[in-house]
This record gives C-alpha cells, sequence and structure tokens, in this order.
C-alpha cells in the first residue's frame, strides 16, 4: 500500500514537471522530439521513443500511436485512452515527458551560404531571422522564397512583409531568374532578370550596344508551351521572360 502511494506521487511529480517544461507555452510535439512515456506501475510498457515523420510514437502492446500536434499532457492521456480501449489495463496512469525538442526546427536548402537545418528560439520565429543565420541568400539567389508547410508550398518575400515560420518548415531558395543576350552589346552573358525589365533596360544591362549595333534588328528567343524555341522580333519596350536570350545584330549600313 505505502508503494502504491510512494509511486503514485513519483508519477504525479513526473506530471507536473511535464507541465512545466515540456509543455511551456502549449508546445505541441512534432516529428523529431524524443519523449519519454511512463506508464504508473507498469515498467515494461515505459518507453523512451522518438516522433516519426508520421507523427507517430511506437508503444508496446499498442503499436503505432498518433502524438504530433498534442501536448505532452494531451498525449499522456490519448495513449492511456488506448491502453483502456485496447483492455490492457483498467485505470492506466501516464505521463509524457519532452526530453529532446527537435520539431522547433526548420530547413534551409538551396541559395543560402550556410544550408542546414536551424532551432527557432521563442524570441525569433520570423523567416528573414533564419535567412540571416544561414549566412543571408547568395548573389545568385533569388528575393522570394518557398515555404513549404506541412506538405504546401507558398512564396514569399525574403525581406518583405513579416513572416513568422513554425516547426518543420522548409525554406528553399532558388536561383534567380536570369536572361541571356549576345552579339553586338558591349558585355555578353547571363544577367540577372529583374521583375518587369524590358528589352532596353537587359541591353542597359550588357554595357549597351556597340557601334555596330542596330535597336531595329533585335531578336529574341524563347521556349513556347511545347519547350520548343521560337525566334521573334523583339522591340526596346517588350518584356522579357526567365530564360529569354535576346540576340542584337549588326547594323546593315
Amino acid at each position: 500500500m505505502i508503494r502504491t502511494v510512494i509511486g503514485l506521487l513519483l508519477w504525479a511529480v513526473a506530471v507536473a514537471v511535464t507541465a512545466q517544461t515540456g509543455d511551456k507555452q502549449g508546445e505541441k510535439l512534432g516529428a523529431g522530439d524524443a519523449v519519454r512515456v511512463t506508464v504508473f506501475q507498469q515498467p515494461d510498457l515505459s518507453t523512451e521513443t522518438r516522433v516519426t515523420d508520421r507523427g507517430t510514437i511506437g508503444m508496446p502492446l499498442l503499436g503505432e500511436v498518433k502524438v504530433a500536434g498534442l501536448s505532452t499532457a494531451e498525449a499522456g492521456k490519448h495513449i492511456a485512452e488506448q491502453f483502456k480501449k485496447g483492455q490492457f489495463l483498467k485505470s492506466p496512469q501516464v505521463s509524457v515527458a519532452l526530453t529532446t525538442l527537435r520539431s522547433r526546427q526548420v530547413s534551409v536548402l538551396g541559395m543560402v551560404a550556410r544550408p542546414g537545418r536551424y532551432a527557432l528560439e521563442e524570441h525569433s520565429t520570423k523567416l528573414s531571422d533564419i535567412i540571416a543565420a544561414a549566412g543571408g541568400i547568395t548573389p545568385e539567389g533569388a528575393d522570394t522564397v518557398t515555404v513549404i508547410r506541412n506538405g504546401q508550398p507558398q512564396k514569399v518575400a525574403a525581406l518583405g512583409k513579416i513572416f513568422q515560420l513554425e516547426g518543420g518548415d522548409t525554406i528553399q531558395v532558388e536561383r534567380a531568374p536570369v536572361f541571356y543576350i549576345y552579339g553586338e552589346v558591349t558585355r555578353s552573358g547571363a544577367y540577372r532578370l529583374e521583375p518587369g525589365m524590358t528589352v532596353m533596360q537587359a541591353i542597359s544591362v550588357g554595357g549597351g550596344l556597340t557601334p555596330r549595333a542596330s535597336d531595329r534588328r533585335l531578336k529574341l528567343r524563347r521556349p513556347d508551351a511545347k519547350g520548343k524555341i521560337v525566334e521573334t522580333d523583339a522591340a526596346l519596350q517588350d518584356v522579357v521572360k526567365s530564360g529569354d536570350v535576346i540576340y542584337v545584330k549588326e547594323s546593315l549600313f
């Protein structure tokens, strides 16, 4: 009887500690988190495990149990209900303690100085802060990034409006769109494409026309819907698209 009372008190202490640590500010369990599951008076059913990418943990007798999105207190209650529902235990008492928090991390991929995984701090969950922690976007990187959350991608301005990240997000920084210009221009090559850029502005980026060039003999090569390259005459006010090739021909006179 005394052992039972002592055991119950220890279990209650474990639950209280869990409430003060693992459930801070309503923290929810997520993939990668390590947890300790304690089943009162059932040491064979207690376990230490990690939340899988499917949001589950493996429990003796129960198999996989979904815990992602639950607080540690909610997870303990849910596991106890499963033990009771399966008629394994009559009055199960279960506590869940968070031992390693990894779901509060995000992945930064692509055109940044230091790709990798970064922890979200309570005071710093802004996209711009995480990009800064990753060393910033490289000169070849785009100003708009893709944030993938729960499998759903969305385009976000990297340094524009404040965008709050969540644990498990993936930030993909793509290579900036480019155009190509060659022929009778001062500096042929590939250049970063700015939004709304015209052929005239593209020529300026390439250093301008050479003395032999004709601004009336401009060709634009662009893939059609089937991927076939189509060459058309270009005007100075035409808007340039990503992957366009501008060819400046020599004047006939």
